[in-house]
């Protein structure tokens, strides 16, 4: 599907965002393995996170849908009649793998075709030396296993495990093995990643301790069920935040988004680069901070996100590429091969549009450097099937001198079907 998007001058107004996707994807897992129900406000709309439901749904989890709420009745799970399908969802097929891991049944799980080329082994050999018996699918032209995963559930023992690479998903697949295995579970992590996982599995009531980056969870957890409220999503917010960055006179404020430390980066990135970015009406919920963000046009001089920074920022560089291209600075980013192995390549996805917007871009195997104060042309884009090159783009469109078409536009369903029609309803 293509969609068109012409130029704005401003983006005015305010608007409500869907659920988070990374906390709706773990309510809905550990809702479904809790004892009783748990009820779920602002679940996320996105198909990645309705693919999380329905494979709980095909282990035996009741999943009703109540007045715009969620409710999922949990308990023990049981062997799916068919092969789960995981969709685009790499969060699904990674964390609910380490659930997977430990059921008395074997499990098949796999997905769409951009899924099927997505590596595994970041999660497979943990798993393996928790005992679990997992097997990919192996390609002829790329080492390693993909979906999709064949998964023999046997018991697991907890372990002491030191990340090689910063991970929200692996982090999260071995505490949810954990939650089934003999012993305590250690993990940790190089750099520290978002923690909706060890702020959700506490507040289904397991004994989980952080400190600093070394995470434990205590063995012989019992969830139960749970109302929870989940925040809009910040890493969609990112697209508005830029929109609004880009265009002059822009006064935006989106509700309700959540603002947990952990991803608190793009606030802080976006600030320390000139942005008018205020915080109001800041409150907890399950253990989640949430607040409205109230945004200016401003004048953006552009950085360097690298390290540890860029771990914290991997969900929303294809946003920060298009206002680095607009800041007076440019943008450098590094150490983000793992943009290489999203839906697609990111990295090679974002330099073919901006390239046909007109705008130069030098790309390396793990970044890329964008030059600053450049106009974007109109231009047909292509999102590759990829979400947040859809949304990325669109928002580049806005500032572009003439109507963009955008190929794949539909892509932007896996986390955020309203897009397009939110951006309508502020672009002027």
């Amino acid at each position: 599907m293509k969609e068109t998007v012409v130029p704005a001058k401003c983006i005015d107004g305010a608007i409500t965002l869907p659920g988070d996707k990374s906390i709706s994807h773990r309510y809905g897992m550990l809702g479904g393995i809790a004892e009783g129900a748990t009820t779920i406000h602002n679940y996320s709309t996105g198909a990645d996170c309705q693919s999380t439901l329905a494979c709980m749904a095909a282990l035996g989890a009741r999943i009703e849908r109540v007045n715009g709420k969620v409710v999922i009745h949990g308990g023990a799970l049981h062997q799916p009649a068919q092969p789960l399908d995981a969709g685009n969802s790499g969060s699904t097929i990674r964390m609910l793998s380490g659930i997977l891991a430990a059921q008395d049944f074997t499990t098949r799980i796999g997905g769409d075709e951009s899924l099927s080329g997505r590596p595994m082994d970041r999660i497979i050999r943990p798993l393996a030396e928790m005992g679990a018996h997992i097997q990919g699918r192996q390609l002829p032209e790329r080492s390693g296993s993909y979906p999709p995963l064949t998964i023999e559930g046997r018991p697991l023992q907890g372990i002491d495990y030191t990340l090689p690479i910063a991970s929200a998903q692996v982090k999260s697949c071995l505490l949810l093995a954990g939650l089934f295995a003999t012993g305590d579970t250690i993990v940790r992590e190089p750099i520290s990643t978002r923690d909706h996982t060890e702020i959700a599995l506490r507040e289904f009531g397991a004994d989980i301790e952080v400190h600093r980056r070394v995470i434990k969870l205590a063995a012989g957890a019992h969830l139960t069920g749970r109302e929870l409220v989940v925040p809009g999503d910040l890493s969609s917010a990112a697209f508005f935040l830029v929109a609004a960055l880009l265009m002059p006179e822009s006064n935006l404020v989106i509700r309700n988004v959540g603002l947990n430390p952990t991803r608190s980066s793009l606030l802080d990135f976006l600030t320390a680069a000139g942005a008018s970015i205020k915080v109001i009406d800041v409150k907890q919920s399950g253990g989640e901070l949430i607040g409205s963000l109230r945004i200016r046009a401003s004048k953006i001089k552009g950085g360097l996100i690298e390290g540890a920074l860029t771990a914290s920022l991997i969900d929303e560089i294809p946003a920060l590429a298009v206002l680095g291209a607009a800041s007076s600075g440019g943008l450098v980013v590094r150490d983000a091969s793992e943009l290489r192995v999203k839906e697609t390549d990111r990295i090679a996805a974002i330099e073919s549009n901006l390239r046909r917007m007109g705008v130069e871009i030098e790309t390396a195997p793990d970044g890329f450097r964008i030059p600053g104060g450049q106009l974007f042309h109109a231009a047909e884009l292509d999102s590759g099937g990829d979400h947040r090159i859809a949304m990325a783009f669109a928002v580049a469109a806005l500032a572009a001198d003439g109507p963009c078409t955008i190929g794949g536009a539909e892509s932007a369903g896996v986390s955020f079907p309203e897009f397009f029609s939110t951006l309508r309803e502020i672009a002027h």
